[in-house]
């Protein structure tokens, strides 16, 4: 048997989501997960399955997007020898093997009218055809559905059958995307570091605080399976003794020459004399306590904090905000590490 993973957070949405999910799962009724991708949709529908009275039984899962519509309606409910050109034998189908257990549906919303037909047929009185058969296969399975569509809305154009839609909404559960679990970003993130550390048989390194801000202020529009590619990218690009994460790719695609050909060139400005500053005001600004070293330092260390801070940490739009290499602003990271 699969042992389901734990979610995880601790932010007020994220629990008030796992409570509903608590209270839904003893049910023995169908459940519709709704949620942008990447918020854990099938990791909720484990859970499900683990805190329900069919714990021991089978959990299948199947996504509908994945798949012709001919090779989904064989998927589902399965065929008998002969039903269609390579059909060498009878074979079972996903319901099949969630019988006395659970199935998980993802992408409801993409199956083709047809085969809503028979899922609803399944869901309400616990029987089907195989394709090709004529013989009623009988059933017992919970069904846990999943979408990021707008059913409702899918069902009001006549793309998804309205009477399928009552029999899965006996509960409603919706994932909140990781943009509202702020307090869960850092937690999030420190596990995946230590999951893909342990993996790479490495110490666990540390975020600095550049990172962790360049994390928490990120949006995440691919939520936490968004998350874990940046983190665990993050962590397999530092050298062996390197033990802090000092800054995180957001784009993987993006590089520093390929955004430099594709950016405008810069407006170029007439110095302005009216706000052109004199000698006199500029030495008034000079700060003798310190040496020029100290002076430059202190302005590298605000510029690239600014500059971090305007592109959310993306390093490439980062080194062209500051009109410097990438290169040369990764050294300044490593430079100035602890005082960023």
């Amino acid at each position: 048997m699969i042992e389901p993973e734990e979610p995880l957070g601790e932010s007020d949405v994220f629990l008030e989501f796992q409570s509903r999910l608590s209270r839904a799962a003893p049910i023995d009724r169908p459940i519709l997960l709704v949620g942008e991708r990447g918020t854990g949709k099938e990791l909720a529908a484990r859970r499900l399955h683990f805190l329900s009275s069919r714990w021991d039984g089978p959990l299948a899962a199947l996504n509908c997007a994945a798949l012709s519509p001919g090779v989904l309606e064989s998927e589902l409910f399965g065929h008998e020898q002969g039903a269609f050109t390579g059909a060498a034998r009878r074979r079972e189908g996903r319901f099949e093997a969630a019988d006395g257990g659970t199935f998980f549906l993802d992408e409801l919303g993409q199956a083709p009218l047809e085969v809503q037909r028979k899922i609803l047929r399944v869901v309400e009185y616990g029987v089907f055809e195989r394709v090709g058969g004529s013989e009623p296969v009988n059933v017992d399975v919970r069904l846990v559905a999943a979408t990021n569509a707008d059913l409702p809305a899918l069902a009001r154009v006549g793309k998804f059958l309205p009477d399928l839609l009552d029999r899965l909404t006996f509960e409603v559960l919706v994932l909140p995307p990781l943009r509202v679990r702020r307090g869960d970003v850092r937690l999030l993130a420190d596990h995946f570091a230590a999951r893909m550390a342990n993996e790479l048989d490495r110490s666990v390194p540390e975020f600095s605080v550049v990172a962790r801000r360049a994390l928490e202020s990120h949006d995440w529009p691919g939520n936490i399976r968004e998350l874990k590619n940046v983190v665990e990218r993050a962590v397999y690009r530092l050298e062996a003794e390197e033990s802090v994460v000092e800054n995180v790719d957001f784009d993987p695609f993006d590089t520093p020459w390929t955004s430099r050909l594709a950016a405008p060139a810069p407006e170029m400005r007439l110095p302005d004399s009216s706000t052109k500053s004199s000698p006199e005001s500029a030495a008034a600004d000079v700060d003798f306590d310190r040496s020029l070293t100290e002076a430059l330092e202190q302005v590298e260390v605000r510029h690239v904090a600014e500059a971090l801070r305007r592109t959310q940490g993306h390093q490439g739009r980062a080194s062209e905000l500051l009109g410097i290499g990438y290169h040369q602003l990764r050294r300044l990271l490593k430079k100035h590490a602890g005082r960023l």
